[in-house]
């Protein structure tokens, strides 16, 4: 079974370099606090932006579920919208990508 891959990147709220700084170490903190909470959450890590171009994002998530369904429970359960919450003023900016790892690939042919 192919595993699923869900990425998330978001730029988030901060008038200084400071502010930012906390934003990013609450949302770091929040989401490494699922490791182990959520089932068939295989990996999750969190990273932050070091290019400093002006159209990058400041955080991503990368994370891999067993499957196609676990990532469907991780997005109702409990732990991850208390997330959710705890983290919804943060972010000003979410971009998402899902994707099998043996899912179909786009080639010069397609």
């Amino acid at each position: 079974m192919p595993i699923v891959k869900h990425i998330v990147m978001w730029n988030l709220r901060g008038d200084s370099e400071g502010e930012k700084r906390a934003a990013i170490a609450r949302l770091k903190g929040a989401f490494e606090g699922l490791r182990g909470r959520i089932p068939g959450l295989r990996h999750i890590e969190i990273g932050v932006d070091s290019s400093r171009v002006d159209y990058a994002c400041d955080v991503v998530l990368y994370s891999e579920f067993e499957s196609r369904s676990a990532l469907e429970r991780y997005a109702s359960h409990p732990e991850h919208q208390r997330v959710k919450r705890e983290l919804g003023d943060l972010r000003i900016a979410r971009y998402q990508v899902d994707y099998d790892d043996a899912g179909p690939h786009v080639g010069p042919d397609h």
